[in-house]
């Protein structure tokens, strides 16, 4: 599928046919995800499972699901590497085969070859913008993750700093741990 030259509405982007490359709507057109590379795909596996194990029994986490937002007064529908959405937000009973209909608590976004952190800076001023709570950029290079705060500066956690916040009571994580179970060499 090929960038559209005329501007999508949401319920036309929303409609496009299912295919093998994720696609965002961005300023009405539908833009393809970057295609993920090993250490991006390990990264996004590993956050998965914490997560996942993590979130029984009050949300879920998805990678790759689309959400419906508002950006700069323009629907935007992003595709985050990951979301975690609570049952308070979206109770489980609520299951519908859609984007994400409402902001969720948490969207990563890991740094693809190619992509900069100001770019996923910017996108993650963009969700908090939105009404998403946290956003991590999970950055291979650096050994890094950054939070980004609604209502405070990011902050970088690195090495074997425990990541820790209230919005996610009893996740507790690192980024050592992270890249350690990714299994990335170092520099990578």
């Amino acid at each position: 599928m090929a960038q559209t030259q005329n501007q999508l509405t949401l319920a036309e982007f929303l409609a496009l046919p299912e295919s093998d490359v994720t696609y965002e709507l961005l300023e009405g057109e539908a833009v393809p995800k970057m295609s993920p590379k090993r250490f991006h795909s390990a990264l996004q596996r590993t956050l998965l499972l914490i997560i996942y194990q993590w979130c029984q029994g009050q949300g879920e986490v998805y990678p790759e699901w689309a959400i419906a937002l508002k950006c700069r007064g323009e629907d935007w529908v992003p595709a985050p590497d990951l979301t975690y959405i609570s049952y308070q937000r979206l109770p489980a009973e609520v299951m519908k085969d859609e984007a994400c209909p409402i902001p969720p608590e948490l969207a990563i976004e890991i740094i693809s070859p190619g992509q900069t952190f100001g770019q996923l800076a910017q996108k993650a001023t963009d969700y908090l913008e939105a009404g998403i709570l946290r956003v991590w950029v999970v950055d291979a290079q650096a050994r890094s993750i950054t939070v980004f705060y609604p209502d405070a500066p990011p902050q970088i956690y690195t090495q074997a700093v425990l990541m820790t916040d209230s919005l996610f009571e009893g996740l507790k994580i690192t980024p050592q741990q992270v890249f350690g179970e990714a299994r990335l060499p170092e520099g990578s």
